[in-house]
């Protein structure tokens, strides 16, 4: 690392504050309940606007629908609006795209002798990793297209829909495949489950542990036996009542004589309808690499063929085989900043750390340049995140602040998690704990900008943490029958706050003439604020000379 900031050139420092909105300061909301000493001062010394963080925003299909980190991380970086997740596959079934290639192969596997096709996903609406109608699409053409044996492998939400739905989901399901079965000789299975938390779709690496979990259900069907899903859902329910959907323990789906009904054997075909990639690649890779695989002891590796629905890793090239091919990202606001020569750091904790890097980069996870871009990974706890809410907005803190106090970077990004992963856990007390770590976090790096006569920008990915409760259709809170709060865990169609406080006396104003100003707009901000060219198909900066 250099030891002077390019010259000419004060430190610039992004910070996101994940899952932490601008709502409408209720009983409610986690950020307004929670002490923002720190926020509330870079709100009364430095530029503060709202900018919108959710549907066609952020590239996603309309705008009922909640952004998310992915998206908003893909989105702020890139400077422009990419279609995204839901949206680049509901294109490419308009225009057919998805029918063709893999999916025909994929027929094939599963249309020979013996063999089955099984669908591997979160089963939800919520548009966030999966999509119910692009499921039933799925199960319409493997109907058209001769698949007798179909197995399902469900994995319950709890999180980007309301909690404690699975059950209906299920029922749903369960309804789908009998009107497309029923009468013909089609043999349509649920085969197994769990909760997204704690089977299959771990990130980062995090936790092996709940791939493993999921292996053993899915594929290996050794999980805990049920005789039905519904059977499943209602005793992991009465043995921990209150329990959420993403909670729920792995379980295998068995016959009458105790026999899994669906697992993975050789011949099969398999496809992951996830289609976004961070909670999708590591089964992926227990699926597709080879002896070199570490996560876990797969025991024997089922010779299958394999496909995930979109491309989750682009520098891994992971999955080699997908129905849909992803959008390409270039001149990403990091790679602009590389090709100047100034010098970038990326810290956050695990579970964030992928946001920062790979989607903030346009799907890249190595650097542009590595002789002047460091990446930091903080290891996250591994525990429910509601029992230690403040995650590691300290610890990331820190790794900012000594880079700044050390001299070489020009630009430094970060993400503090809690607001979003705690939200998650629909545990309120827990989130306001978790938004005043993110304050203080947020005060300490402003002093360390402050002190290195720096500019920093605040900003959050997509609302969560500022709107705690289910609400009906006039937006009224939802209540269960005893007049507690039905606590939500999704994200929200919320704005987010974007704060502007240059420390080295340029004086900013909002800028004239922004159309539907999003997260979009943001890498022209940061270009404009280190006096760098705006590429042209950039969305406007948001800020210009006082």
């Amino acid at each position: 690392m250099s030891t002077t900031t390019t010259p000419g050139v004060r430190p610039l420092v992004l910070v996101v504050m994940d899952g932490v909105g601008t709502g409408t300061g209720d009983a409610y909301d986690a950020v307004a309940a929670a002490a923002t000493p720190q926020l509330d001062r870079l709100r009364d010394t430095g530029l503060h606007l709202e900018v919108a963080a959710h549907g066609t925003h952020v590239g996603l299909s309309s705008d009922s629908d909640m952004g998310n980190s992915e998206v908003g991380h893909n989105t702020m970086g890139a400077g422009r609006i990419i279609p995204q997740g839901a949206k680049r596959v509901d294109d490419a079934v308009r225009g057919g795209e998805i029918w063709e290639g893999a999916w025909q192969d994929a027929v094939a596997a599963a249309t020979a002798d013996g063999s089955a096709l099984h669908l591997i996903g979160l089963l939800s609406d919520g548009n966030v990793h999966s999509s119910w109608d692009h499921l039933m699409l799925l199960l319409d053409h493997a109907k058209s297209d001769g698949v007798t044996r179909l197995r399902l492998h469900t994995l319950f939400d709890g999180r980007d829909v309301e909690d404690r739905t699975a059950d209906r989901f299920a029922a749903r399901l369960e309804e789908a495949l009998v009107e497309r079965t029923d009468g013909t000789d089609l043999d349509w299975q649920i085969a197994s489950g769990g909760g997204r938390m704690v089977t299959t779709m771990d990130r980062y690496e995090a936790n092996w542990g709940v791939v493993e979990a999921g292996w053993r259900a899915h594929v290996q069907g050794e999980a805990r036996p049920f005789e039905s899903v519904s059977k499943a859902i209602t005793t992991l329910r009465e043995e921990t009542p209150g329990i959420s959907d993403q909670l729920l323990e792995a379980f295998t789906v068995v016959d009458a004589d105790g026999g899994a009904v669906g697992p993975v054997r050789d011949g099969d075909a398999v496809i992951i309808f996830n289609f976004r990639g961070d909670r999708a690649i590591e089964l992926t890779r227990a699926f597709v690499e080879g002896d070199g695989f570490a996560g876990f002891d797969r025991g024997t590796v089922p010779d299958i063929f394999f496909a995930g629905m979109t491309l989750y890793d682009g520098d891994t090239n992971m999955p080699p085989v997908r129905l849909v091919q992803p959008p390409t990202i270039t001149d990403t606001v990091s790679e602009v900043i590389a090709r100047s020569g100034m010098h970038q750091l990326a810290a956050s904790e695990t579970q964030k750390y992928g946001h920062m890097t790979y989607f903030w980069n346009g799907n890249r996870s190595d650097p542009f340049d590595a002789e002047t871009e460091t990446y930091i990974d903080i290891p996250s706890d591994q525990i429910e995140f509601d029992k230690a809410p403040r995650m590691k907005a300290a610890e990331t803190a820190d790794y900012v602040i000594k880079a700044l106090e050390e001299g070489g970077y020009t630009f430094l990004r970060s993400n503090l998690a809690g607001g979003d992963m705690v939200g998650h856990t629909g545990n309120f007390e827990a989130t306001i704990t978790a938004v005043e770590a993110v304050d203080e976090a947020v005060g300490r790096i402003a002093t360390a900008v402050e002190a290195a006569g720096g500019c920093l920008v605040v900003t959050a990915d997509h609302g969560n943490s500022e709107d705690m409760v289910e609400r009906d259709k006039q937006g009224q809170p939802r209540t269960s029958q005893d007049g507690t709060p039905l606590w939500k865990t999704a994200h929200s169609t919320n704005p987010v706050p974007l704060y502007v406080v240059d420390y080295s006396g340029h004086r900013w104003e909002p800028a004239e003439g922004v159309e539907a100003p999003g997260l979009s707009n943001l890498a022209a901000t940061l270009l404009v604020l280190l006096d760098l060219e705006v590429p042209q198909d950039y969305r406007p900066a948001l800020i210009a000379p006082a």
